[in-house]
């Protein structure tokens, strides 16, 4: 059992994430090995300055744009987007994740009931997608179609679709704004990649996927059974499997009460930077994380779902769905990286009427970082770069109370 503190842990599963010490990837071949690194780009509609799949994207990934994510899945078939948890994963991952689809399909109550209920849909928009190549739900008019109640759509055809496209028959195309277009899968990914794995082996992969998204992980049971497609019974085996093969080992984090996984191919990666030495293949491309800050998109798998707190000691809620009396910082906030630290946050929106990025409040987790120039010299990097990201024209950083870092940051 390897043995670490708590800076190597929050260092190890940032680099892991490709956000320490520094963006160590470039342009659109850049964009690819990230969605790679990072196992599972979660994707998010809504757009308040910029996706949270794009800022994940941003904060990885020199010259990054938002392009990038999509020509890599849907134009070179590189990926593909699935699940209830929506996310984008390598297209040669594929036939792992047939037989969590065909697990859904033949196991949950839910998918039986809608395949029985909406049966003869389902027929109709199998013929039409083999008639018409690709479908989406707005080529369907709600005056022609059956009313449904389901949370997945108002018309049958939509509810139709989507159990096709969960179940393994159909896969995205291409998007429309963020609308997914249909086609039937084997119009979209390689022949060769149209099988599935034995369960075995679906079950051994999903299990090191886990591990490898978050760097370090108790494989709980709550997190598989909201993520993953792994059945409860056999994760604890598994577990003790892949130990017995070498294929991860333990990790005991000072300060943390239960023992962890990690990939035994990390370990090396863990020694170095418990050493004070960067890992392989890990150096900075440009700016370091202590030269320029990073925002951290709201669902970033380093700070969401209460990862914050346990990592930087910085409760961090993404308030987006709270009514608005009951927010303590605002409708958007993005944490600040600097460093391996999350030290301060901020609410913004983007006014496309004069396309200026607003910064709306900004609030620091230790006050005297207001006087600290090497902050406000990173912190002002990183308001420039994301304003170039995001395509502004201008930055209004009054909100900013610090006057150190309100001059800096606003100065450009």
């Amino acid at each position: 059992m390897l043995t670490i503190d708590l800076q190597t842990a929050r260092r190890f599963i940032l680099g892991k994430q490709g956000l320490w010490p520094g963006r160590r990837w470039q342009g659109a071949k850049g964009t690819e090995q990230a969605m790679r690194a990072m196992e599972y780009l979660q994707l998010d509609p809504l757009q308040m300055i910029a996706r949270s799949h794009d800022i994940k994207l941003y904060g990885r990934v020199l010259d990054y744009k938002p392009a990038m994510w999509e020509d890599a899945a849907y134009k070179k078939r590189k990926f593909f987007d699935w699940g209830g948890w929506l996310a984008v994963r390598p297209m040669d991952e594929l036939p792992h994740w047939r037989v969590v689809m065909h697990r859904e399909r033949d196991d949950s109550a839910a998918w039986r009931k809608t395949a029985t209920e909406h049966a003869e849909t389902i027929a109709e928009m199998r013929q039409i997608l083999r008639e018409r190549g690709t479908v989406s739900n707005r080529d369907f008019k709600m005056a022609d179609r059956k009313r449904t109640n389901s949370y997945r759509g108002r018309k049958d055809s939509a509810v139709a679709l989507y159990y096709l496209w969960r179940t393994g028959e159909v896969m995205t195309h291409h998007r429309e704004g963020f609308e997914r277009v249909y086609a039937l899968t084997e119009a979209v990914a390689p022949g060769d990649l149209i099988r599935e794995s034995s369960d075995d082996e679906a079950d051994r992969f999903l299990i090191r996927k886990e591990i490898s998204h978050n760097g370090l992980t108790r494989l709980n049971r709550t997190a598989e059974a909201y993520y993953r497609g792994v059945p409860f019974d056999k994760t604890a085996n598994l577990r003790y499997s892949l130990l017995q093969d070498l294929e991860i080992v333990e990790v005991q984090v000072e300060g943390w009460k239960q023992v962890h996984c990690a990939l035994a191919s990390d370990a090396k990666a863990l020694t170095d930077i418990a050493a004070g030495r960067v890992p392989k293949g890990w150096a900075a491309r440009q700016a370091s994380t202590e030269d320029e800050v990073t925002f951290l998109a709201p669902l970033d798998p380093v700070s969401a779902r209460g990862r914050a707190k346990v990592l930087f000691d910085f409760d961090y809620v993404w308030e987006v769905y709270k009514p608005e009396h009951k927010r303590q910082y605002g409708y958007y906030v993005l944490p600040v990286l600097w460093g391996d630290k999350l030290v301060a946050r901020f609410d913004s929106k983007l006014e496309r009427a004069s396309n200026t990025f607003v910064v709306l409040g900004f609030w620091l987790e230790d006050q005297s970082l207001a006087k600290n120039e090497a902050f406000a010299e990173a912190l002002a990097r990183g308001f420039r770069r994301f304003v170039a990201f995001l395509g502004a024209d201008k930055l209004d950083a009054k909100a900013i109370q610090a006057p150190l870092l309100r001059k800096r940051v606003q100065a450009g």
